[in-house]
């Protein structure tokens, strides 16, 4: 049986690319937690701390509940789930989940899979990481989960890996004139740039082309509070920022709340600026909550 393959092509809801990586993050949860103890049993009520805050920080925009998953994944083969009175799910209610004492774990063919091939486990990690988020949040959604994909080597080539255009990085930073599109950062070392990145505004994994209407240039701290959903885009390509996001440093300020209704910088004239079905997909699936008014019309306090 190919892991690999089976654990990237579970089941999930989609519609016009929206995100619905609650089965895969429950995976990376399982692998993190097989990872620690093979052994152990995941309880739901534990889970559903634990999966409930990996969901806020990396699920989409909208509420979700960890009972959908806990409950679904079992049909995907890799996971299986029991109660004090057998085998089985009693569904997705968070109330029954919880009175059944519900516990899941990986399915057995896969942890002996898991048990035979080390190795296994971190390409199984890497290609959900893929497959489901942008480069910019492996490594921290890794660490959250209790995973080093670094480990297992190149990344492994499966149908949810299609090729990256390697020339985009210096298309985007071309158009955008080696700038960051929000703050207008230009940092270069030895005539190199340095904490530039180019940005996917609709993402890789959800079949963002590499083409410069769909990339920024970004510095790498942006970048990042970009792909979190802390930024984003409006309309007029003006710079959004989350109600959500708490900074009370003279920093946090002027370098994300400042930019509130902020134009963006660039990109050059002839350049393709950010399409509207990028932006609005990036609006929808990842940025959170409500924007900030433009820093310049807040109300003062």
């Amino acid at each position: 049986m190919d892991w690999l393959e089976r654990t990237t092509r579970l089941r999930q809801w989609t519609r016009s690319g929206t995100r619905a990586p609650h089965k895969p993050l429950l995976l990376l949860y399982a692998l993190g937690r097989f990872h620690a103890d093979p052994d152990a049993a995941l309880y739901y009520t534990a889970v559903e701390r634990d999966l409930g805050r990996l969901l806020t920080e990396y699920g989409p925009p909208h509420r979700t509940s960890p009972a959908y998953p806990f409950h679904h994944l079992a049909a995907d083969g890799v996971w299986e789930v029991a109660t004090d009175r057998g085998p089985g799910s009693p569904g997705t209610g968070v109330r029954d989940l919880r009175a059944a004492d519900a516990r899941g774990r990986l399915a057995p063919d896969l942890r002996a899979a898991l048990r035979r091939d080390p190795d296994l486990l971190g390409r199984i990690a890497r290609a959900l990481l893929d497959r489901h988020f942008p480069p910019s949040l492996h490594g921290e959604l890794s660490d959250a989960v209790g995973l080093d994909p670094d480990a297992a080597g190149p990344r492994p080539l499966t149908a949810a890996r299609r090729a990256r255009d390697r020339r985009m990085r210096e298309r985007v930073l071309t158009a955008y004139e080696y700038r960051c599109a929000f703050c207008g950062y230009d940092g270069f070392l030895d005539r190199a740039p340095v904490g530039l990145e180019a940005a996917h505004v609709r993402w890789w994994a959800f079949d963002g082309p590499d083409d410069v209407d769909n990339g920024l240039c970004l510095c790498s701290l942006h970048h990042k509070l970009f792909d979190k959903g802390v930024l984003g885009i409006g309309p007029g390509h003006r710079v959004l920022v989350s109600q959500r996001f708490v900074g009370h440093s003279d920093t946090a300020r002027q370098y994300v709340v400042a930019l509130a209704g902020r134009p963006l910088t660039g990109p050059q004239p002839g350049a393709r600026p950010v399409s509207e079905s990028h932006r609005a997909w990036h609006t929808a699936e990842v940025f959170r909550g409500e924007p900030r008014p433009a820093a310049d019309t807040a109300p003062a306090g």
